[in-house]
């Protein structure tokens, strides 16, 4: 049911491999909105499998914004340092450090249930969850820090 067109247009959109894109779309009759349902859902079921893992790699990323009045800091822990050296997993991380210096969040925890700035069908945590799936290791973030001149 899914053709290869299909098949790049939702690994482009997740970068998850082409065999876990081609059976969600297999799983969805080609309906790409509801493969990338099913991906949340097995990226999710991904997440609470590796959830007993222990982290010993990861990154420590920052994100200055404009003139460099506000930055934020982030730490998203991994298995390996192999991830961590990641190009995509260095990307995510620098996007999650955006997104805390334009929302703002309290908490990590906060900062998990919100919408991502960059892709408001997912919340951080679905975010983290793609990227347990696409790079087969528990992934998370550990700690969030926000400086903004003034505050």
């Amino acid at each position: 049911m899914a053709d290869t067109q299909s098949i790049k247009v939702l690994r482009d959109r997740t970068g998850i491999s082409m065999a876990e894109c081609k059976k969600a779309l297999d799983e969805a009759g080609g309906d790409l909105d509801k493969a990338l349902a099913v991906l949340k859902e097995k990226g999710a079921e991904a997440a609470d499998k590796k959830s007993e893992r222990s982290l010993g790699s990861g990154v420590v990323e920052c994100y200055i914004h404009g003139a460099g009045t506000i930055g934020a800091l982030i730490e998203l822990s991994c298995e390996t340092d192999f991830v961590a050296k990641n190009v995509d997993f260095k990307a995510m991380a620098q996007d999650i450090a955006m997104h805390v210096a334009a929302v703002a969040p309290e908490s990590v925890e906060e900062l998990l249930a919100q919408e991502f700035i960059k892709d408001p069908s997912l919340t951080v945590e679905a975010l983290v969850q793609q990227g347990t799936q696409k790079f087969g290791e528990r992934i998370v973030l550990s700690r969030i820090a926000r400086f903004a001149v003034g505050e």
